[in-house]
């Protein structure tokens, strides 16, 4: 066996040089044993983005065979914190270990505020340090920058164009408060060669499928309310009826169900899809019943993800 440290070297040089790694595949917010929070990689060459950074998202990252430092940008869809928890220790462990190039999160509206509060949690540690006087950590906001996007926004990051839509991840009357101060977005990235188009958390959305219109790859939620709505019982078990009522409601129209997937690449066009983010967790004996779903309205490449899996 390998020393460890010659062993995580030899995992990175074994990543391949590029593509999508499903990193954590669980539909929040109840946590699974067997499927970490939502969180993926898309890899260039020696660097990666993060899209979604759940609960773990860092030490998927090493499963995965890459380091903290190769971490250029951080992509979020949305701030619920099943797909922001482990920013917190993407930032502090970098900070920790004195990588100084700065971090860029793209998020939403609330994501600086996010940030924010994420850095003033850090400055008692940074400023402790390792308990040697005088010898502090980098401020955490010094290694991290915060750019605040909308649906419709265009961006290039490296030798990719992003872009993204407002999908229907919330109800929000359009131009509202609510709706200035709170958007659900879905990211499409154009590689040289290659375009990639990621859902985060969306119910049946014309814009999405608008954004999704012939790329190579739809990376797409997935919903098994039945299997949810069950996890929720388990975990809350005393749960009012009014707040179960709402979740019910949320669960059932903000999420994409099998049938909904397969109408969303159909329309699209994409070629291949890839099904991540199972609420509820995924029980083996649906996984047939999910795919034929699917393959009813969409003829093209299905993938049921699994964590760590590769597109």
């Amino acid at each position: 066996m390998l020393p460890l440290a010659l062993a995580l070297i030899a995992g990175v040089q074994a990543a391949p040089a590029d593509g999508w790694i499903t990193l954590g595949t669980m539909g929040g917010p109840v946590a699974a044993p067997e499927r970490a929070q939502p969180a993926n990689a898309l890899v260039r060459g020696r660097d990666v983005y993060l899209v979604d950074v759940g609960d773990g998202a860092a030490q998927q990252l090493a499963k995965a065979g890459y380091r903290l430092p190769q971490v250029k940008a951080v992509f979020l869809s949305h701030l619920h914190v099943d797909h922001t928890g482990g920013l917190a220790a993407l930032i502090g462990l970098r900070d920790q270990t004195d990588v100084r190039e700065v971090l860029t999160v793209y998020g939403p509206p609330g994501t600086q505020a996010l940030v924010d509060g994420i850095t003033a949690s850090l400055r008692p540690a940074a400023v402790a340090g390792y308990g040697i006087p005088g010898q502090r950590w980098p401020a955490p906001e010094s290694i991290v920058r915060v750019v605040e996007i909308k649906g419709g926004a265009s961006l290039r990051v490296g030798d990719m164009t992003v872009r993204t839509a407002q999908n229907t991840h919330y109800d929000f009357a359009p131009g509202s408060a609510d709706d200035r101060a709170f958007k659900s977005l879905s990211y499409r990235f154009d590689l040289p060669g290659r375009s990639i188009v990621y859902t985060g958390d969306t119910g049946p959305s014309p814009a999405v499928a608008a954004l999704a219109k012939g790329a190579d790859l739809l990376v797409s939620e997935m919903i098994d309310l039945d299997l949810t709505l069950a996890a929720v019982a388990r975990n809350s078990p005393a749960m009012p009826a009014p707040a179960r009522a709402k979740l019910t409601q949320h669960l059932s129209t903000h999420h994409l169900t099998p049938d909904a997937v397969g109408a969303l690449a159909a329309d699209a066009g994409v070629k291949a899809v890839t099904v991540t983010h199972f609420a509820g967790g995924s029980d083996p004996a649906r996984l047939a019943d999910y795919t034929a779903r699917i393959r009813a309205r969409f003829g093209g490449t299905i993938a049921l993800a699994n964590d760590l899996d590769r597109f």
